[in-house]
């Protein structure tokens, strides 16, 4: 069986709200989402797979992968179901 081929291409997502909290203590990170996405492109659950280091970015990260929009994997050229990692960085700037 072939593997499925994906592109995580984000299409135009915005990215996510740094939360006010951590701007105001500077916090940075980067958190790793692991997410699943449908044939259609949809994000149908996301779970964290590194952690920023901080659970306010983290769930930054979450809920803003969980509205995103995937060009989905495609096997034998349909689309198909697939896992995806997308790294979240949070930075403040200078």
């Amino acid at each position: 069986m072939e593997p499925p081929r994906y592109n995580a291409a984000y299409l135009s997502n915005p990215p996510p709200a740094y939360p006010l909290s951590a701007r105001r203590r500077r916090i940075e990170g980067t958190a790793t989402v692991r997410a699943e996405i449908s044939a259609e492109g949809e994000c149908l659950r996301a779970e964290l797979k590194t952690s920023s280091g901080a659970a306010i970015l983290d769930e930054a990260a979450l809920e803003a992968v969980k509205k995103w929009r995937f060009t989905p994997a495609k096997r034998a050229g349909l689309a198909v179901v697939a896992w995806v990692e997308a790294p979240i960085t949070f930075k403040l700037e200078n």
